[in-house]
């Protein structure tokens, strides 16, 4: 007699998404949760859904609680965290994540832009290459561009000229490198933070406080070497000498 397929499970699939779309931080407090529910019908992950702050994540844990109910309802919260764990754990390409400003909503699970910028520089292991258009205020993220400095982490700092934009960044450290534009017709309107050449934030956002927090802001996080590389490459290739677009003024 032949063998019955076995049902196809939705509940690795969800998983997976959690594990591209939460930073680990997050994704170690619902490890730590799954593993203290009793099942899907635990008033715990109630009180935790409830808590959840960021737009669409409180959506992908009803959706996982339901999925786990109707596919596994007496699998443990032990066992979900361990194959939670198991999932973050296994190597795999990260997609692009939308990041945001200002107003949020449950239409699309996305990161805020000032915590994914703080994220950015303190992944920096010997570069970190910021462009932006201006700049003043946003004190969390020049904090941590000098504590990459104290790293070892080489600093170059794309700015525009006109917004005066360098007055900002005046307290970090002589051997952090700001570059202009040479003169043209055009501006330096470029906002991208690249750290090493394996992850970079691009959107609208200039670093500042309103452009972190307040203003409506649309941008994204790559984590994929292959395209986090070229870019780099171009904006070192801006500053190269042979180029001869930008200059060095610090």
């Amino acid at each position: 007699m032949a063998r019955a397929a076995a049902p196809e499970h939705r509940l690795p699939g969800l998983l997976a998404a959690l594990c591209d779309r939460l930073p680990e931080d997050r994704l170690t407090e619902w490890e730590q949760t799954l593993a203290l529910a009793s099942g899907p019908d635990d008033p715990l992950l109630v009180r935790f859904t409830a808590s959840q702050p960021a737009a669409g994540t409180a959506e992908r844990m009803k959706a996982l609680i339901h999925v786990w109910r109707a596919e596994l309802p007496d699998l443990p919260g032990t066992g979900l965290a361990l194959a939670l764990g198991a999932v973050r754990a296994a190597p795999r390409p990260l997609p692009a994540q939308p990041v945001i400003s200002g107003p949020v909503s449950a239409a699309t699970p996305a990161r805020l832009t000032s915590g994914v910028a703080l994220e950015v520089v303190r992944c920096a292991s010997a570069s970190l290459l910021i462009a932006t258009y201006a700049a003043h205020g946003a004190s969390d993220v020049i904090a941590e561009i000098s504590a990459a400095v104290g790293r070892g982490v080489q600093v170059d700092l794309l700015l525009e000229e006109t917004t005066r934009a360098a007055t900002a960044f005046a307290a970090l450290p002589a051997n952090v490198r700001i570059w202009h534009r040479t003169a043209s017709t055009g501006v330096l309107h470029a906002k991208v933070m690249a750290a090493d050449r394996h992850t970079a934030l691009l959107g609208s956002a200039n670093l500042t406080d309103r452009g972190l927090t307040e203003n409506v802001e649309l941008g994204v996080i790559l984590r994929d070497p292959s395209v986090v590389g070229p870019l780099v490459d171009h904006f070192r290739w801006l500053i190269s000498p042979a180029a001869a677009l930008m200059h060095r003024v610090r």
